[in-house]
């Protein structure tokens, strides 16, 4: 009965844990698309050093 108790924390554990990384790789994206526009967008004015970004 342990043993059982366990196995089935064990599924608990990793199936939370995958979803927090598929979770994760959504946000990756989105911040991925956003950095891309910001990209796109700045390469449009060259002049003066105009960024969107500090460093």
């Amino acid at each position: 009965m342990v043993a059982l108790v366990l196995v089935l924390l064990l599924i608990l554990i990793l199936g939370g844990a995958g979803f927090a990384v598929h979770v994760l790789w959504w946000v990756a994206l989105a911040v991925l698309v956003l950095w891309a526009l910001g990209f796109v967008a700045n390469a449009g004015g060259r002049g003066g050093g105009r960024r969107w970004y500090r460093w």
